[in-house]
């Protein structure tokens, strides 16, 4: 079966659900390609930026969520016993303010439900992309295996929104000479009942020496952790048995101990990320286009990778439309000039992100006694300063908007 569109979307996370939605918004056909049956995703991005709640408005979307999702008011940092930090959103001067917590089902469901009103957009799932149609070196669309057998979907552009190992970017070349970078940390993640006395408003970071762990309150009334290891180091935990995890939970938040002894009985109640990023120096080349993690993989420090992927769809989706829309013979021009336009607009906050993630990973991971005291110290100045905590935090929660200006967004979402 062969299928012809304008757009051919491979990979259904935030970031392909959004660009499919923003181009069939503006009159495009699309086909959209999903390897996973459903939108179940086990410790996906759940944390959704200032920005990003104001992206999602401008698609149209943030109403059909709001009741699902969790504002948070406070980002607390408590570093050897000691609160070194605690701001508060609602003192920036932004239109769209707090982050909220949204489970990412909830979040690919109003995404998808939105495009099939909008229509325009065919959703093949489960379909993985097996190879890429060329014409020469230019990408005319995919080849993918359904249940139904192999597709052919012939399309103008090809988008990789497939995540972090981009099957897109591997079949195009475009990952030849990306530069993969290693953390020194991984993340296991689990979850545990949220502790009554825990503020549920707030995002915590405990930091113990060089150990740190992330505490997010999430939708289901549960507290999602992400505790940091060295890099490759799940075996030297694991040799420990459960009773060396609960220890690492109890050193960073003695409030949960017991919940980790009583909730966590199998090493299956935890899963891995890996920590790297990517950098690839060019996101495109003739007829495919990479977005999201395929594009630029962060590291889950405050968490991004959701947000610059809603960002990526967002800014190429007016670009390919207002190239498709030209004439033919200027087409594969037309696309060029778009697709690079889209990455001089959006590399820059990308880079801002990563270096804000490097510098964080840097300072929590410190260990000497000296270096510790340095960081307390560096994060009391933060918490003493507004204009300190914009500076540092605006890259990360707020890229998209101006301070002073939150009538003229709002009014501008309004209309969009």
């Amino acid at each position: 079966m062969t299928i012809s569109t304008d757009v051919c979307v491979v990979g259904g996370g935030p970031g392909g659900r959004a660009l499919a939605l923003a181009l069939v918004r503006l009159g495009r056909r699309v086909v959209l390609l999903e390897q996973r049956t459903g939108t179940a995703r086990a410790f996906r991005g759940e944390s959704v930026s200032p920005d990003g709640v104001r992206l999602l408005a401008g698609l149209g979307v943030l109403e059909r969520v709001r009741e699902h999702a969790h504002d948070v008011h406070r980002l607390e940092i408590t570093d050897g016993g000691a609160h070194v930090l605690d701001v508060r959103f609602d003192t920036f001067p932004y239109a769209y303010r707090h982050p909220v917590e949204l489970a990412q089902p909830v979040l690919l469901s109003a995404l998808a439900e939105a495009a099939a009103e909008q229509g325009g957009c065919t959703v093949l799932e489960p379909a993985t992309a097996v190879e890429l149609l060329l014409d020469g070196s230019m990408v005319r669309g995919v080849r993918a295996k359904t249940r139904d057998g192999t597709v052919e979907i012939r399309a103008e552009v090809t988008v990789g929104a497939d995540g972090r190992y981009s099957s897109v970017r591997r079949l195009s070349g475009i990952g030849r000479g990306a530069r993969r970078a290693e953390l020194d940390r991984d993340v296991v993640w689990m979850k545990l009942p949220f502790p009554p006395a825990w503020d549920r408003r707030a995002y915590r970071v405990r930091i113990s020496s060089g150990r740190h762990g992330l505490f997010l309150p999430s939708t289901d009334g549960t507290v999602r952790i992400g505790l940091n290891i060295p890099k490759g180091g799940l075996r030297e935990l694991r040799s420990g048995g459960l009773d060396r995890l609960h220890a690492r939970i109890a050193e960073l938040a003695p409030e949960l101990e017991a919940e980790a002894v009583a909730s966590l009985l199998s090493w299956s109640d935890t899963a891995l990320l890996d920590i790297f990023t990517t950098e690839v120096r060019r996101w495109s080349a003739p007829g495919v286009v990479l977005i999201g993690d395929a594009a630029h993989t962060l590291s889950p420090i405050l968490g991004q990778g959701v947000n610059h992927a809603l960002a990526d769809a967002v800014a190429l989706a007016p670009l390919l439309a207002g190239a498709l829309a030209g004439p033919r013979s200027a087409l594969p021009g037309a696309l060029a000039a778009a697709v690079l336009s889209f990455q001089q607009e959006r590399e820059g906050a990308v880079r801002r992100s990563r270096a804000l993630q490097l510098r964080q990973e840097r300072m929590f991971s410190l260990s000497a006694p000296p270096a510790a005291a340095l960081r307390r110290a560096v994060y009391r100045a933060v918490n003493a300063s507004p204009a300190l905590q914009r500076r540092v935090l605006a890259p990360a929660y707020f890229p998209g908007q101006r301070p002073g200006s939150a009538a003229r967004h709002v009014r501008t979402e309004q209309r969009t």
